[in-house]
């Protein structure tokens, strides 16, 4: 179904010449395109100079937004999914970052694309969240969303950690290693891609558990069916530190668990017409590129 568009939101890095020079010149286009447009909050206060554009917080797009268009990278369109993603709010990404992953419309052609998706040419793609919490003692203290991965780790201590890997509640194997990635498909191209974990189809129904620097050779990344329920318990005395899409963070205790499923809520994600999730992995990683020259 073909989705109608009149709401427009417009998030944006923050503190960058280019964004805040990006973000004025698509809400002057969508406004010339009699379309109601708002500037997020700390977006608009980063670019100083909104033009009059009405100003709107997270939970006012969530409410009222019929599509948001973030302008930066991935790391933007990370922070921006997990806000908005209990309204399924429709996402489309301007690129202005390193890699672009998540953010598809190239800079030089962002009026052309976002015009077409205005127009229903357009390709709706969903990608599947985490739902992480943090259990002390049987009690629930810190829960959040993540679309790439959660990652527990060793934190600041020069060491190993160690812990009990459980799934649906079968223990699977004590570990000693740096730590853990547990990664969607979106997220198997980012911190998990570099500690050799699996590159997993947005369309596969997985989720990668990705060792690192395992002290055992034998420990190996394992695609798990997105239906399972991982638990990482920490061993005495080891505190760990668990990160959550490379943004939000927990320094967690000895003994407590971390758990973690797929969750209810979805990112959607609008492409522009031709979208290819191959040749994105092709230019993005260079496959098939020719030799670089200095």
């Amino acid at each position: 179904m073909t989705l109608s568009f009149s709401n427009i939101a417009l998030i944006g890095k923050y503190q960058s010449p280019d964004v805040a020079e990006s973000v004025l010149l698509i809400a002057r286009f969508l406004r010339e395109r009699g379309l109601e447009v708002v500037i997020e909050q700390g977006t608009a206060s980063s670019i100083g100079n909104a033009e009059g554009f009405p100003v709107a917080t997270y939970e006012e797009i969530a409410e009222n937004a019929d599509l948001a268009v973030v302008v930066g990278g991935d790391g933007t369109m990370l922070h921006t999914a997990r806000r908005l993603a209990d309204r399924a709010v429709p996402l489309a990404g301007v690129n202005l970052g390193r890699l672009g992953f998540l953010t598809d419309i190239a800079r030089k052609d962002v009026l052309l694309r976002l015009g077409e998706i205005l127009d229903g040419k357009y390709c709706e793609e969903s990608r599947s969240m985490l739902d992480a919490e943090i259990l002390r003692g049987g009690q629930r203290i810190f829960q959040t969303l993540a679309l790439n991965d959660v990652v527990v780790n060793r934190g600041e201590l020069g060491r190993m950690i160690e812990f009990d890997l459980s799934i649906d509640g079968e223990f699977v194997y004590t570990q000693r290693s740096d730590g853990m990635i547990v990664s969607t498909p979106t997220g198997s191209t980012a911190y998990a891609l570099s500690a050799n974990g699996p590159i997993l189809h947005p369309s596969v129904g997985g989720i990668a558990l990705v060792p690192l620097c395992p002290h055992a050779l034998t420990a190996r990344p394992v695609t798990l069916p997105d239906s399972c329920c991982i638990e990482i318990e920490l061993l005495p005395p080891h505190d760990a530190r668990v990160h959550f899409d490379g943004q939000a963070r927990f320094d967690a205790r000895a003994g407590d668990r971390v758990r973690i499923t797929r969750s209810p809520l979805s990112l959607r994600l609008l492409h522009p017409v031709g979208y290819s999730y191959f040749a994105m992995l092709r230019e993005k990683l260079h496959w098939s590129a020719a030799p670089r020259h200095n």
